[in-house]
């Protein structure tokens, strides 16, 4: 009998899935087509670092956190990192279930810097709000702008396109309901998402061949105006003091590798930006953006092989 399952390698794979924004189809095939692509052997023993954004924009952002909550039990033998997305700290910030910040200052106190794009983007003003993070607010919002012109869509409720959330577990978008109706496992799920992950002796193909080296996962990227330390210190703390964190949400300033890091070569891997980017070690994960007609992407280490939805892989 003819066996069709790839050799298996002598390096451990590493499979990087970018944001998924509540597509569970879309999930749904990217998991089959990676099952199918790489030996079983390798597959169930692989690290799996999802690079966070699970809901918002697509319908089924209930049903996501379902499929990624239940892998744990369904493959014991794999190590599971769920990275912390902007739209993921938003959810949860709605829902009360982010860190207090450490220095025991308010909640409150992130909305200054901000305030003057309250009126426009329509901050969430219901129940509880005194005590919300910025950004908690501003996903439950109602923008006051309709229409995005820089994605060419209306916007789905917020400036985070949250109401497909809210619908997906039931309740109309804006409502304080939702805090009742997300179950405490999928609370428990986005109180424990990493806002970094480190993982050491990670092996890429490159030019010269496979190399070992660190790997940073971070949703957005690294600021190159910062200290690397610094930054990283803070991503581990998970310091809700910010009321914008660069490392979660940020764009130009996180797009590059730190220079500091060049001197010992890291592998730098996040989502976020809607774009599929590859340069040298620096690997943006995230081709789907949550448009609906775009595919969600992962990348496969060390091969760097590319795997989407769309694939039509055959066991």
């Amino acid at each position: 009998m003819e066996d069709n399952n790839p050799p298996p390698t002598k390096y451990r794979i590493v499979c990087c899935i970018g944001d998924i924004h509540g597509y569970i189809t879309k999930l749904q095939n990217l998991w089959s087509n990676l099952e199918s692509l790489i030996n079983p052997s390798d597959f169930q023993t692989a690290l799996i670092i999802f690079l966070g954004d699970y809901c918002d924009r697509g319908p089924d952002t209930s049903k996501v956190l379902d499929f990624l909550i239940s892998l744990p039990s369904k493959y014991p033998k794999q190590s599971h990192i769920f990275l912390c997305g902007n739209h993921d700290f938003a959810f949860g910030a709605f829902l009360g279930v982010v860190p207090s910040p450490p220095d025991g200052s308010e909640f409150s106190d992130t909305w200054k810097e901000y305030e003057m794009n309250e009126q426009r983007e329509g901050w969430y003003k219901g129940e509880g709000f005194e005590k919300m993070h910025l950004q908690g607010r501003r996903w439950a919002g109602n923008h006051n702008v309709k229409f995005n012109t820089v994605k060419g869509i209306d916007y789905k409720g917020s400036i985070y396109d949250a109401a497909p959330t809210f619908e997906s577990y039931g309740v109309p978008h804006g409502s304080a309901d939702l805090m009742k109706a997300v179950p405490d496992e999928h609370k428990k799920f986005l109180a424990n998402l990493v806002w970094i992950h480190e993982e050491d002796d990670v092996s890429i193909k490159t030019e010269e061949g496979i190399k070992r080296c660190k790997l940073i996962a971070v949703h957005a990227g690294l600021e190159k105006s910062k200290p690397v330390e610094e930054q990283i210190k803070t991503l581990k703390a998970k310091d809700t003091r910010i009321p914008k964190v660069e490392a979660l949400s940020g764009r130009m300033d996180v797009w590059k590798i730190p220079q500091e890091l060049a001197k010992t070569p890291t592998i730098i891997v996040s989502g976020h930006h809607a774009k599929l980017h590859i340069e040298g070690l620096r690997l943006v994960i995230d081709e789907g953006g949550g448009y609906e007609d775009k595919p969600v992407a992962a990348v496969v280490l060390p091969s760097m092989e590319i795997v989407r939805d769309t694939d039509h892989l055959v066991k």
